[in-house]
């Protein structure tokens, strides 16, 4: 059995239609999962709550962590090490593998413009320290307690299909050009900002799941090198759609305002430093170990419109 927790994210999707690779026994948990494949198996919990997060993961022999909690630093702080700590001690006790699908925010701010698993964990945000935290607790597991984990980070990602609003680029980029409005951009559209196609993040999620070498390392998901600024992704988004590349630009100081007003905007705050410099995301690691190479942002924007806007 291989387990998804967070099943109803796009990631939790994209490993689902993967799994039949590898197995025929696939558990889908979410508070409200839906099948992917025909023969998955739903299981309806609060992963908050240990017991039935216990049941959630019983007689699994991988479990895919994709949760995400509400972007809130509070909520982080209460809910993500407490989490973590229950899904390590079931998988101990169930004798289960865990692949924890993470993000970049552990990383020095100062080492972004060329992140590789061996960048410097040194994160300058609150939210960042709580993922130091939970991968810490994750690899000390490892080290210490005879758990066999992996982690997979990402970089921001995009791709095709719902639920569309877990996607920033669909939601600052090619919603608001498609609908003839102004693309949205935080602090700068000249810096180089990598983005994860998700169908690749799925793909490869899956298959560091199923290879036991993969096991007791940190993995950078399969990216697209070369990325492209913010003006000329806008520019690539506007051009597959048929529309007018015109941009909006949020500098800090506007986000600061914002923030008074919206708590999303407030929570975003402390995260603008991935946006005022280059954010350079090497999945170099996994590309040599496995032979594969990442979607193009060219074929990946392209398939995003044809997906999902064009009738």
């Amino acid at each position: 059995m291989q387990t998804i927790l967070g099943s109803g994210g796009i990631i939790g999707i994209e490993i689902a239609k993967e799994l039949p690779k590898y197995t025929e026994n696939i558990r889908l948990v979410a508070r409200n999962p839906k099948k992917v494949n025909e023969s998955d198996e739903l299981v309806k919990a609060d992963v908050l709550d240990y017991g039935q997060l216990e049941k959630a993961i019983a007689g699994s022999e991988i479990l895919y962590v994709t949760v995400g909690f509400e972007y809130s630093t509070k909520v982080w702080q209460e809910n993500w090490p407490k989490f973590m700590r229950n899904v390590i001690e079931i998988c101990k006790k169930e004798d289960c593998k865990l692949v924890f699908f993470d993000n970049v925010y552990v990383y020095d701010e100062n080492h972004i413009d060329k992140m590789t698993e061996n960048t410097p964990i040194n994160p300058p945000s609150k939210k960042g320290k709580v993922r130091a935290e939970v991968a810490n607790l994750i690899l000390e597991a490892v080290k210490n307690d005879g758990l066999k984990a992996l982690i997979a980070r990402s970089a921001d990602f995009y791709g095709p299909g719902v639920p569309k609003n877990n996607s920033l680029l669909n939601e600052t980029v090619f919603k608001p050009l498609n609908s003839g409005k102004k693309a949205n951009w935080l602090c700068s559209t000249e810096y180089k900002h990598s983005f994860t196609y998700t169908v690749d993040a799925g793909k490869a999620t899956a298959l560091l799941g199923n290879s036991d070498k993969a096991y007791g390392q940190v993995w950078h998901l399969p990216t697209a090198a070369n990325p492209l600024t913010g003006k000329e992704l806008i520019t690539l988004a506007a051009s597959k759609l048929g529309a007018t590349p015109k941009i909006q630009l949020a500098p800090r100081f506007i986000v600061k305002v914002m923030g008074l007003f919206m708590p999303i905007m407030k929570e975003s705050v402390e995260m603008l430093y991935q946006y005022d410099r280059d954010y350079i995301f090497d999945s170099t690691k996994f590309e040599k170990e496995f032979g594969i190479k990442p979607t193009s942002y060219e074929d990946g924007i392209s398939e995003v419109v044809k997906l999902d806007y064009k009738k």
